[in-house]
């Protein structure tokens, strides 16, 4: 192991992610100072990010304090502490007990609890009385089991394995779901307490072939007609990066990545006047829940938490094997720690390229015919998660304008359920001879830290109004925007609202343009939705926030979470929609703004057996920020043999 010194000296900034080395440095610390049992879990070993003013205040070369965050499982007795570990000082700085608490489940256990099951007596009976002899076939997925104040379950970690069959070995198994078999297992001591059998049903009877190669009712024929599009940058990508550190045109970017949240993006600025200006401090996804809204009891607790209960972070795919991105390529590893607090590194986890984005702006003057045309581009860091059947993409993109976007990609293969012949599912759709796809909604909120031109920061809410019909509006065509500004966090609880455009806009009082406005940036909504769960259902006693768009809260460094620190089978009561009962002051701010944008899914056919891509974004947008478009500097696009874009 190297020295502690020479694990601090590669450390450039109080932001970048522990290393391999720092990983393995504070585990070892801690099971030095705290004696703890060879049986311990590590749920989690992360950055312990510095307060804010450290890391404003942070210049290059200066020495950095290192200090790990770790949630540290005994699953003998059940209980959950959490250590802050001083990399530096190879000290533990705090140490608590959690009481009533049950971490996320850790990557090392999907594996342990399939081969549990599989491998039970009783179990393999069950799979016989549907026909399958061959348990090696057989897939389980380890699904939350949510909270249903269900006695025998209360206190213990547990997971709700459902399962599906191969028709055969790297065949499609998600085609094949044997619905209404269901082990719970007490993930802690690894051992099944019940198997729930709802009755057999019958194995659908066409497979969910996705490739050529396993095609056999049918043919998937690769189409002939498709001409090479390359991406070709032949000086290479026009960013720069210096460990986690990267510039593109005016972006000065950061970025982080945790087990639980995946990417982070950090202290984002954009060079005006020759000066920095900070938009954000940090951002990422704080939560995904996804209901379901069929009443079989094979689907009628699924309510999962992606990233409080699976932590979308390490279930990130490595990009090497794929196109998931093109061009001109700049991939990043990611290092967590496995159950045991041995460093596990994702590799490729995290892409950086550039893309064309079309016309960044236009204008021809007919009566001169000179034409003006600007090439936008956009700076894209993303990574691609897997939960199970499903598959995630969160693409952050920065353009030349100041525009700030986030986009996420669903695809993957839809959970599905079987149907007894004849079936006509209500609460989904037959997306292929029995086989059921219920009807579900992903919700995803986001954590949007601010410091629009400083830490201090309003929201402003807009709507606007039809003037009645006067004589100053004859023609009754005249409407004009209203404003108000959220002075508590009770204020802040909002949604969209079409009929009124209303709109949410954060700004920096003590910073005006050059017309007296305060500068700010502009929340632009895109397609959403809200939740149909009733308001005694234990989803939304547990993740109320999903009934608000947004919410407004004043900056807590232990307010980290929507669904709170640790929401793997908790009843609720620590989450967003909790956190602003506080109703602190937000005006003029250290404020954070948490988005929730949901996408409504009513299954279709073409969903199967791979779903095309969805797509579900948000952006934030400059307001005021600038005196004029601030991309007027951008090159004319070079001459083309044969044309020109200018006269």
């Amino acid at each position: 192991m190297e020295t502690n010194e020479q694990v601090l000296q590669k450390v450039a900034h109080p932001l970048e992610p522990l290393t391999a080395d720092e990983i393995t440095k504070a585990v070892a610390i801690l099971r030095k100072k705290k004696n703890i049992s060879v049986n311990s879990r590590f749920a989690q070993v992360l950055l312990n990010e510095p307060e804010k003013d450290v890391v404003t205040s942070f210049k290059k070369g200066e020495p950095v304090e290192r200090e790990a965050f770790i949630i540290l499982l005994e699953p003998e007795t059940s209980k959950t502490y959490e250590a802050v570990v001083s990399i530096t000082k190879e000290d533990v700085m705090s140490w608590e007990l959690i009481q009533d608490v049950r971490p996320g489940f850790i990557l090392d256990e999907f594996d342990e609890v399939e081969q549990l099951v599989i491998n039970d007596p009783d179990y393999q009976a069950a799979l016989i009385k549907r026909g399958v002899t061959d348990p090696s076939l057989v897939m389980v997925d380890p699904w939350s089991s949510g909270y249903f104040n269900i006695k025998e379950d209360e206190g213990k970690r547990l997971i709700r394995a459902l399962a599906w069959v191969r028709p055969s070995a790297n065949e499609n198994g998600y085609a094949f779901p044997l619905t209404g078999l269901i082990a719970v297992v007490d993930v802690n001591k690894m051992e099944i307490l019940r198997i729930e059998d709802y009755g057999v049903k019958p194995l659908p009877p066409l497979d969910g072939a996705y490739t050529p190669e396993t095609a056999k009712g049918y043919d998937i024929e690769t189409r002939k007609d498709l001409k090479p599009l390359d991406i070709v940058q032949p000086e290479g990508p026009s960013f720069k990066v210096e460990g986690h550190s990267i510039e593109w045109q005016k972006w000065k970017i950061r970025f982080g990545y945790t087990p639980r949240e995946g990417l982070v993006i950090h202290t984002v600025g954009y060079e005006d006047k020759g000066k920095v200006r900070p938009i954000l401090y940090r951002a990422s996804l704080s939560e995904m829940v996804v209901p379901y809204g069929d009443t079989n009891p094979a689907h009628n607790w699924q309510n999962a938490f992606d990233a409080g209960e699976y932590g979308m972070g390490q279930l990130a795919n490595s990009l090497e094997l794929g196109c998931d991105c093109v061009g001109d390529i700049r991939y990043f590893d990611a290092t967590i720690a496995n159950s045991k607090g041995e460093p596990l590194t994702i590799k490729n986890a995290i892409c950086l390229h550039e893309e064309d984005y079309g016309v960044a702006w236009k204008h021809t003057d007919w009566r001169t015919n000179q034409v003006e045309v600007r090439r936008s581009r956009r700076f894209v860091i993303s990574f691609f998660a897997t939960v199970a059947n499903y598959d995630y993409g969160f693409f952050w993109s920065f353009y030349p304008d100041g525009t700030i976007e986030q986009e996420v990609k669903l695809t993957g293969i839809l959970n599905v359920g079987a149907l007894d012949e004849g079936e006509v599912p209500k609460y989904g759709t037959m997306i292929s001879p029995q086989v059921n796809a219920p009807h579900h909604q992903h919700f995803f909120n986001f954590r949007i830290d601010t410091q629009i031109d400083g830490m201090k920061n309003s929201v402003v809410e807009q709507h606007t109004v039809a003037e009645k019909p006067s004589l100053e509006n004859p023609n009754n065509n005249a409407f004009y925007p209203v404003s108000r500004t959220f002075k508590t966090e009770t204020e802040s609880v909002r949604n969209i609202d079409l009929p009124s455009q209303r709109t949410w806009k954060i700004i920096n009082p003590d910073s005006k343009n050059f017309v007296g406005q305060p500068v700010g940036y502009k929340l632009v909504t895109g397609e959403n939705c809200l939740p149909f769960a009733g308001d005694d259902a234990t989803l939304i006693q547990r993740a109320g926030f999903i009934k608000n768009h947004l919410h407004v809260t004043k900056f807590d460094r232990n307010q980290m979470y929507a669904s709170g620190k640790y929401p793997n089978q908790h009843k609720g009561g620590d989450s967003l929609e909790h956190f602003v009962k506080g109703d602190r002051q937000i005006e003029n701010e250290d404020v954070v703004i948490w988005y929730t944008m949901g996408h409504h899914h009513i299954t279709r056919t073409e969903d199967w057996p791979v779903m095309p891509t969805a797509y579900q974004s948000f952006q934030l947008k400059p307001v005021g920020f600038f005196d004029r478009n601030p991309a007027l500097d951008l090159p004319r696009p070079a001459h083309k043999k044969g044309s020109s874009c200018h006269n």
